[in-house]
């Protein structure tokens, strides 16, 4: 029998293009050192791959006037988790091909099989092809529910999968993981590009023709990005990133796209014996309720998305034991700090450049919001004084390098979850509430243009 054929081609991992040579930079995207060599048929065209493994295979369009399309509204699935609905922009939308990537073990499976259990309503094929049967059986015995309309089944390759989807014509389709499935009509491995490529676009043909929702469940880079070509991220509908540390209870989900909402949302869980815990009000969560006050410590409101966080900053400055000054950052950003500490020195006066300074957002949490701020510098200030900052007052501003206190975005949703949780003190920026009735908000507001007058505010009780 002739010995098959093949040739060497090199696909570009941010892209997908593919190129008969490498070349040091990709010709199609530009990007640089992204080019890995794959073998493929030599007898295959460029580009051509068969399209028969779909079930829906053979089914055409129909070209339609703009005028005729109709415009309503397909009803959305709703998942059990209000975070997950908040965060899909109301529900799972019939058709759709959503993405969920995220680190090892921070509970991508786990929060995807915890809401495919309690759905009764539809059949559902879960496809493993990372885990036996028994280890999914194993982690919805540990989750507390069963379920008759949940089918697993173990495997990774395409057509065997829908041969599987042929005979029982779910409601829900999964795929855990997208990386290890592989297609017969490509000679390379699992996960590669042309593989992940390939795959995802059958899977996505599909969804669309067959109106079935199709979750996929993807590795990621040790930088932190989507494994696998950035055509990938292009393919699908919904990205979502499940984030967190793993030595901490705290895992958020995050979309990166979304076709079908908006980005700007995000949903918290609480990693429980027993599961993910929806976490509906991070606040109460994220802020020590310690019986005595202590220095260091002062409260800052941010924003992540479009929901507000009342975060505990935590701050710790002591003399350098060992000559040269440690600067130490968890959940802050370091070089922000750094420019804080210089305004502290530089603008207001107090000599920080012979201390450690410690620096700690308390639950793990990482925030980025410039509001922040003025929250850092509280509670670096109470420190380096041994002042407590009482427990009934929250902050947000941005601190400019002359030591201005600038307005920030959204702070009436800011008041109203400081008044919400009791605080009586809320010091921000001056001339940042035109246009907000505080009348309604049972809170005292101190406006302040300056970090001195911020720090007469919180420490003197002016």
């Amino acid at each position: 029998m002739a010995k098959k054929a093949y040739k060497n081609i090199w696909y570009c991992t941010e892209c997908g293009a593919d190129t008969p040579k490498w070349e040091g930079k990709c010709p199609n995207c530009g990007a640089w050192n992204t080019l890995i060599e794959e073998k493929v048929p030599g007898s295959r065209s460029k580009g051509t791959v068969s399209r028969s493994a779909s079930p829906v295979a053979g089914t055409k369009g129909v070209p339609t006037p703009v005028n005729g399309i109709n415009t309503a509204e397909m009803p959305r699935m709703l998942m059990p988790s209000k975070e997950l609905n908040r965060v899909l922009g109301g529900g799972l939308v019939p058709g759709s091909m959503v993405l969920i990537g995220g680190e090892p073990g921070i509970g991508k499976s786990t929060l995807v099989l915890q809401n495919l259990l309690s759905i009764k309503s539809r059949t559902i094929l879960y496809v493993s092809g990372e885990e036996s049967a028994s280890q999914i059986k194993l982690r919805a015995d540990r989750l507390g529910r069963g379920s008759d309309n949940l089918y697993i089944v173990c495997e990774t390759s395409l057509e065997n999968i829908f041969e599987h989807v042929q005979a029982l014509q779910p409601g829900i389709l999964v795929i855990d993981s997208i990386q290890t499935i592989a297609s017969d009509v490509l000679d390379s491995s699992a996960g590669s590009v042309s593989q992940v490529r390939e795959c995802a676009a059958q899977l996505l043909r599909y969804a669309k023709e067959a109106g079935v929702p199709v979750l996929m469940v993807g590795h990621i880079t040790k930088e932190g990005s989507l494994a696998g070509p950035k055509v990938l991220e292009h393919i699908v509908d919904v990205v979502l990133q499940f984030e967190g540390d793993s030595k901490y209870m705290y895992r958020i989900l995050r979309p990166v796209k979304n076709r079908f909402g908006s980005t700007s949302e995000l949903g918290i869980y609480e990693m429980v014996r027993t599961g993910l815990r929806e976490v509906t009000n991070p606040s109460e969560m994220l802020i020590s309720h310690a019986a005595q006050e202590l220095s260091g410590i002062a409260v800052g409101v941010s924003i992540d998305g479009t929901r507000p966080f009342l975060i505990e900053v935590q701050a710790l400055v002591s003399t350098a034991a060992y000559g040269t000054p440690q600067r130490s950052v968890t959940g802050f950003d370091a070089k922000r700090m750094n420019m804080l500490l210089a305004v502290l020195e530089k603008r207001v006066g107090f000599k920080l450049a012979a201390k450690d300074v410690f620096l700690n957002i308390a639950g793990g949490m990482k925030v980025n919001d410039p509001a922040m701020d003025l929250s850092v510098i509280a509670a670096i200030l109470s420190s380096n004084v041994d002042m407590a900052i009482p427990a009934d007052y929250c902050m947000a501003g941005e601190v400019g390098l002359s030591g201005e206190i600038r307005p920030v975005t959204k702070i009436e949703q800011r008041l109203a979850e400081a008044a919400k949780l009791g605080m009586k003190h809320f010091i921000l920026p001056a001339n940042n509430l035109k246009g907000v009735d505080v009348s309604r908000f049972n809170i005292r507001i101190h406006e302040v243009s300056k970090v001195e007058e911020a720090v007469r505010a919180l420490l003197i009780n002016e």
